[in-house]
């Protein structure tokens, strides 16, 4: 039976042993609830307090700087930004302080991971097609002034205009899924957006300033922290003028963590970090991975995809007429036989580190349950 299990450590803070703070909470667990470690558990570190342990934050003002390294002039396009007060609005503090003439392009009805701009059946009522016509910022308030996003009760248009005017930065807010459409304003192109980043930065001729979040904190400036692979992408509200940022370069953490405990209980287990889990919330509709990905860094163990077959196949149909000890005989011979499945059999193929990953998301309620380090046993029996 796979196990997950939440485990409780004391508050994280900079410049923490984060080694002797994970197996620690472990070995304390493993006492107080009466249970050993096996070979090939997996030990999922959430990703904030990896960065806050190696004091990985950046400042308004770091941003700042860099942005202004990137990019000449007092103008930038930003392209399909997510709509979040966490995840965005702190670097849009920072854009706005770099460059006093923004032009935001923002994809509708919905942002990246699905966050809803604008009333669809409003819009379905007005024949606007969101494959093909621009939105300007009076079309949007003649028709959508009033919307508020379900779940914070929020409309981020406002939001991200206050954002810009606090800097004193004068902001158009554009509504258009075609990012080309930002080069009528501006050739200083910022692309936003998370998971088609790349798509869409190949859609810019060369002769186009084009940069990503993932190009922004590649590497220190002023001393602060930086992700060299993701950039700002990752990056979470710290204080008001602070994001933390995603992890970078973690691996000798995790294999630190993972001698330690093969040194006092013999037993090798996997370790690695994680973020946002990579589902999608029924009732929301809001894909909830706002990080570049699932897991930035974890033990060779853990490489992969799990060889799967739909159970519920082989019982209803081939094996139909079988029960009991038969019947799982049955179905261990046919994946012994059958190690390369037809496609039609198979379940869903996803890398170990994206459905584990998800799994501890889950079990620490993104932080809320005081829970950063998830253990989980079983998984590979």
């Amino acid at each position: 039976m796979t196990v997950a299990r939440g485990i409780k450590t004391p508050i994280v803070k900079v410049n923490d042993n984060l080694v002797e703070i994970v197996t620690e909470s472990i070995f304390l667990d493993m006492k107080n609830k009466d249970y050993q470690l096996n070979d090939k558990d997996i030990i999922g570190i959430t990703e904030s307090i990896v960065s806050i342990a190696s004091n990985n934050y950046a400042s308004v003002d770091d941003i700042k700087d860099d942005i202004n390294n990137k990019f000449k002039g007092d103008n930038l396009g930003i392209v399909f930004p997510m709509l979040s007060r966490n995840r965005f609005a702190i670097l849009l503090k920072a854009f706005a302080r770099a460059k006093k003439d923004l032009t935001i392009l923002l994809s509708y009805p919905y942002d990246e991971v699905g966050n809803p701009i604008m009333d669809v059946d409003t819009l379905n009522k007005l024949n606007i097609n969101p494959y093909k016509d621009i939105l300007l910022e009076e079309d949007y308030y003649k028709h959508f002034k009033d919307f508020k996003h379900p779940w914070t009760k929020i409309n981020m248009v406002d939001y991200y205009k206050d954002v810009c005017k606090s800097e004193d930065a004068n902001v158009k807010i554009v509504f258009s899924n075609n990012a080309i459409d930002i080069l009528k304003y501006t050739n200083n192109v910022l692309i936003s957006n998370v998971h088609n980043r790349n798509k869409t930065k190949e859609l810019f001729s060369k002769d186009v300033v084009v940069y990503g979040l993932d190009d922004i904190l590649t590497k220190s400036i002023n001393g602060s922290g930086y992700n060299s692979e993701y950039g700002l992408l990752g990056t979470n509200l710290a204080t008001k003028e602070k994001v933390k940022m995603f992890p970078s370069d973690n691996q000798q953490l995790l294999l630190e963590i993972q001698n330690k405990i093969y040194n006092k209980t013999n037993k090798l287990v996997e370790v690695m970090i994680y973020g946002d889990g990579a589902f999608k919330d029924p009732v929301s509709t809001i894909w909830e991975l706002a990080d570049p990905v699932v897991s930035p860094s974890y033990t060779k163990g853990l490489e992969g995809s799990p060889d799967e077959i739909k159970l519920k196949y082989l019982v209803e149909d081939k094996f139909k007429d079988l029960e009991g000890e038969e019947l799982e005989k049955a179905i261990k011979d046919f994946k012994e036989q059958n190690k390369d499945l037809d496609a039609t059999l198979g379940t869903t193929p996803r890398r170990y580190i994206d459905l584990l990953g998800s799994l501890c998301d889950l079990i620490s309620g993104s932080g809320d349950k005081g829970t950063p380090v998830v253990l989980i046993q079983n998984y590979f029996k």
